[in-house]
């Protein structure tokens, strides 16, 4: 693989030959590798556009940077002068489609040398596959002895970057050369360049390698083989087999009932309060209703301490989370989660079967079974499937795998079979390698002797950190139908690589309304799938309308749509006309990291019927890299880093979430009868999502799967949420059945920073859900989280550094396109995640993103009140210890308060330190009182407990309303009281402000005369009078004994009362 630095140029670079200016040339320092630039004299805003090829590892590109350092060279005396260097992390190295121009700033390397400046750079790697290899015969002159070699005559020339520059590279030699005649490029649309272009230069680069760099090899992880077929199960106590058409590919897993664990008798104590109400029309599931709110107890909504027992070991080998972070980490621990131990069977193949056979294998343990899928006329055929029996449930001490011939009409006929003792199997556990398949000689099914065939299997004990448990088959999903087998499985989500897409209209010329007995009122309509927005109507009506307004739309890779333009002239309110359009490849747009312009370009309008002259329109148009995407709430953002990987930053540290189980949940369905929940878990955090297996008909499923996520930035959430799958496939058995929205059955927040570092910890998490009737306790899930951070110094310095990228405060959005832009992302987010398989749901990403945060809710609306009170509290209660002082309520505390005053007034140096002295020694008290469980769902801080039935059933109102006429009118009148009480509380706000703005005004001519006067008296007391003497004054009188002072209102008062203010003006 090939490293590529390309050198633009640099600008207001610093004069250094005592000429105000300077000739600058570029060396690039990389593993030991130096190469140069050209240099290009007398000039403080060079231009290079040269290539610079250098070896790279990309296993090693968390260990290395690459050193840019801009020089002068001086004449005619031989040396240089430093103008400035940059490094650059290798972590953040994107492919040749994905480079972009990149601007750094030059930093010093001392505090004594004086640098300024810009250069901008493009970096990107390419793969030896798109490295074309020619060998071109150059004459160059033999170098002198005892110095490093430059040319030698065999040479190897790529071609790449670009198509109008080609690399040659002689054995630490780089050559770059400019061909014109490859320099253009085809275009789909009619496009006229606002800015001229550039002439290309031959240009030389020099590349010396200093010496070999030995490369430590990096063990890789394992990865599991794709295209495995789908494995059925059958009861062994039937007595007929279930006959399916030969092109279904999956079949029914079935269980005895004597073996079923999970009955809703476990689960009676919880459910004594709630009315089940089973409503069959919506796909069998159960609305929870709570009947009596005041009877919850506030014990139940709290986090409690875990008993898990967790293996907790040695997690990170050397260095903390360093050698995670670097791919050297030999295996996934789990040390977090408790293990699950499995018996594991991989059916591979079989060979020398007879050729008319129609062969699937049937593994049998006990009352269970499993069975591949049968092929038709194979035989040598092959499998590939992994059964997993849970180690808890094995009831017998042999296992037998038996290849059967598939016979569609009678019984099927056995072909033989291997039988194992499970007192024989060995046992697996990761990082060992995988246990290597065997061929095991067929027997006769009653052990009679050899019979013709072979079959290939591995059978081993292992626990769930087995590469084999993903894929594998569980035999306790034994009501899973047809594609449901894909929905019961754990899988890891990536959200869509999300940017911004700014559009700038600027103007048009020459536009041609097909109605010329009118002028146009233009406007410009531009579509992005289902994105439509419109500039205004350009105020001059005519021919050459100018608009100059930015359109800001949400687009996702891979781009799959175009940008499509259209020029309308309005003629009414219902009726445009489409005076042309063009339709631009989202492929084909420039992308920017930061604030710097972006290059204009013409568009000629495409338009229906042809015309002697084309209309054009001048647009800018740029993919915004340096922006974070917002598809989350800011309030729960959990990734703030850049669209753009090369303004990634190296990450902080790691956290690792161990979803251990849940306990006491609900019944969410009706099966067979009886109540049902068939439990899975999300997480969420950055652009990773993962979705653990279901857990079939049980109320307190038990995952424990350990899932790991990079930190770049301690103030962020994970989110998890708890759901009850209604996609298992359908079955006669009724319940459960396919196409159904997943329920929801609560969610946990954690906050990053609020995590001690290295801390495990073990909690149990109500699951809380707000229904029509009330707040109700789903259950609780127990997890192990522990935060680790590589370094305390990075940790700390990111308190400091802004919260989004810088491109969000140098060029804001607006608060309405904020919003509007965040409800595209999830719109996006929602449509390609549904189309991974299996999907990850609308309704669960949705419930994850908090898609109707901002929806209006009474309950919402008094809980952020009761938030604000809580705030202010503190400024009251402060006061009223103050007004307790000044009443002598307490004479020690008050004469205590008069002396301290005395000293603050004699050394004011001391105020200062004083406060932030007090707010240290609070903070100190307050550590033995601090939280010792994460933060978590607060039903009481929600407004949950107190909230009325009918604030309830408004809040889950649809948007526009489904509710009648009169429930509407009810609550647009309670909306109404409740906004004249605040309506009442800002106008008299509104009143003391405007009679401080009018004291000076004349309004009142008496009340101004008297102010004034008492302005001037004052400038000259305080003028002449210590202000030592003021403040000693002011602060004895307002902290004067009570038998000093009276009840009635103090003149000031009386006269700031009595000042006018706006209201008579009012209607």
């Amino acid at each position: 693989m090939k490293l590529v630095v390309e050198v633009i140029d640099a600008h207001d670079l610093m004069p250094k030959d005592g000429l105000g200016s300077a000739s600058p040339f570029v060396e690039v320092d990389f593993q030991n590798q130096l190469s140069r630039t050209k240099t290009i004299p007398k000039n403080l805003n060079p231009i290079w556009n040269q290539k610079l090829l250098f070896d790279f590892d990309k296993t090693q590109s968390h260990h290395c940077s690459i050193e840019v350092s801009a020089y002068h060279e001086r004449r005619p005396v031989p040396g240089r002068s430093f103008l400035g260097r940059v490094r650059i992390p290798c972590s953040n190295l994107v492919t040749k489609d994905d480079q972009v121009y990149q601007s750094f700033q030059l930093e010093s390397k001392s505090l004594l040398s004086f640098v300024k400046g810009e250069i901008g750079l493009k970096i990107y790697t390419l793969s030896q596959s798109n490295i074309h290899i020619s060998s071109p015969k150059i004459t160059l002159p033999t170098p002198p002895p005892h110095t490093l070699p430059s040319t030698t005559n065999s040479t190897t020339q790529y071609p790449i970057v670009d198509d109008s520059i080609k690399l040659i590279e002689v054995k630490g030699n780089t050559r770059t050369h400019t061909n014109p005649a490859e320099t253009a490029c085809p275009s789909k649309i009619p496009i006229q360049e606002a800015d001229s272009v550039i002439e290309e230069r031959s240009e030389t680069t020099h590349q010396i390698h200093k010496h070999q760099s030995v490369q430590q090899p990096i063990p890789t992880l394992l990865t599991r083989a794709d295209g495995v077929h789908l494995p059925t199960m059958q009861n062994q106590t039937g007595p007929k087999l279930r006959r399916r058409a030969e092109h279904e590919a999956t079949r029914p897993l079935h269980r005895d009932n004597n073996f079923n664990n999970t009955t809703t008798n476990n689960n009676s104590s919880s459910n004594n309060n709630n009315n089940i109400n089973v409503n069959n029309n919506n796909n069998n599931n159960i609305n929870v209703n709570n009947n009596n709110n005041s009877s919850s107890n506030d014990h139940d909504f709290e986090v409690k301490e875990a008993s898990l027992h967790l293996h907790l070991g040695e997690q990170w080998p050397n260095n903390s989370g360093r050698v995670w972070m670097s791919g050297e980490r030999m295996a996934a621990t789990l040390d977090l989660v408790e293990q699950m131990h499995y018996l594991y069977v991989r059916v591979v193949k079989a060979r020398d079967l007879a050729a008319t056979s129609d062969p699937y294998v049937e593994v049998k343990l006990g009352n269970y079974k499993g069975r591949t899928r049968h092929l038709e006329r194979r035989p040598n055929p092959e499998w590939n499937q992994v059964f997993a029996f849970s180690k808890e449930r094995i009831q017998s001490s042999i296992l037998q795998v038996l290849v059967k011939d598939k016979d569609m009409i009678g019984r099927d006929d056995c072909l033989g079979g291997v039988v194992f003792d499970l007192n024989e199997i060995p046992t697996r556990v990761p990082p060992d390698s995988p246990l290597a398949p065997q061929w095991y000689r067929m027997e006769d099914r009653h052990g009679e002797g050899k019979v013709r065939g072979e079959v290939m299997v591995a059978v081993w004990m292992g626990t769930q950190a087995d590469e084999a448990f993903t894929e594998a088959w569980h035999a306790d999903a034994a009501s899973v139908y047809g594609e449901g087998v894909f929905n019961i499985r754990s899988k890891v989500y990536v959200s869509p690589k999300l940017w911004y897409l700014r559009v700038n209209v600027i103007e048009a010329q020459d536009l041609v309304p097909n109605d010329r007995s009118r002028l146009p009122e233009v406007l410009v309509k531009v579509q992005i799938g289902n994105q439509v927005l419109r500039t205004g109507i350009c105020p001059s009506r005519t021919a050459n309308p100018i608009w100059n307004e930015d359109l800001v739309f949400v687009v996702a890779e891979p781009f799959e749509e175009h940008l499509v333009l259209t020029v309308e002239d309005q003629i009414h309110q219902s009726k445009d006309d489409v005076l042309g359009g063009i339709t631009v490849p989202l492929d084909s747009i420039e992308k920017r990291l930061d604030h710097r312009p972006v290059r204009s370009r013409w568009f000629n309008l495409e338009k229906q019927k042809e015309v002697r002259f084309s209309s054009r329109i001048h647009l800018r148009v740029c993919l915004e890299g340096g922006y974070h995407v917002l598809d989350e709430s800011t309030m729960y953002i959990s990734d703030q880093r850049p669209t753009a990987k090369q303004l990634w930053k190296p990450p902080i540290g790691v956290v690792e979430v161990g979803i251990v189980r849940a306990e006491g949940l609900l019944p969410m369905k009706m099966k067979e009868g009886r109540g049902s929940t068939d439990a899975y878990c999300v997480a969420k955090y950055g652009q990773k999502w993962v979705r653990t297996r279901t857990i079939l008909d049980s109320f307190s499923p038990k995952w424990n799967e350990q899932y790991t996520w990079e930190v770049y930035d301690p103030c962020t959430v994970i989110t998890l949420g708890v759901f009850d799958n209604f996609n298992l496939g359908s079955s006669s058995g009724g319940g459960g059945g396919g196409g159904g929205r997943d329920a929801r059955m609560g969610k946990v927040r954690i906050r990053l920073s609020t995590l001690e570092a290295q801390r495990v910890y073990t909690h149990a998490y109500p699951l809380l859900m707000l229904h029509p009737s009330g707040v109700k306790k789903m259950g609780e899930i127990s997890l192990a989280v522990r935060f680790t951070p590589l370094s305390l110094a990075n940790t700390i310095y990111i308190y400091g550094q802004l919260l989004l990228p810088k491109m969000h405060y140098l060029h804001p959005f607006t608060v309405n396109q904020v919003e509007s832009l965040r409800y595209q992302a999830m719109n996006i987010v929602v449509a390609r995640l549904a189309r991974a398989e299996p999907p990850l749901r609308k309704e669960v990403v949705e419930y994850m993103l908090d898609v109707d945060s901002h929806m209006w809710s009474m309950r919402r609306s008094k809980a952020n009140f009761s938030r604000i009170m809580a705030i202010l509290s503190g400024l009251t209660s402060m006061k009223r210890w103050f007004e307790e002082v000044c009443d002598w309520k307490n004479p020690g505390t008050s004469i205590l308060v008069h002396v301290l005053f005395l000293i603050l007034i004699w050394y004011p140096e001391l105020m200062l330190p004083t406060l932030f002295l007090y707010a240290f020694v609070i903070g100190v008290w307050n550590y033995r009182l601090r939280e010792r469980h994460p933060a978590h769902m607060d039903a009481r801080l929600s407004w949950a407990e107190a909230v009325q039935p009918d604030e309830l059933d408004e809040e889950f109102d649809t948007f526009p309303t489904s509710r009648q006429g009169e429930v509407v009118r009810m609550r647009y009148d309670r909306l109404r009281s409740v906004a004249g009480r605040i309506q009442t509380v800002v106008g008299d706000v509104a009143t003391q402000g405007e009679r401080l703005q009018l004291v000076l005004r004349w309004r009142d001519p008496r009340a101004t005369s008297l102010f004034l006067v008492f302005c001037l008296c004052a400038a000259v007391v305080l003028y002449v009078t210590p202000v030592r003497v003021v403040v000693l004054a002011g602060g004895l009188y307002v902290m004067r004994h009570p038998r000093f002072r009276s009840k009635l209102p103090s003149v000031p008062s009386n006269f700031f009362r009595r000042l006018t203010a706006r209201t008579d003006s009012m209607l």
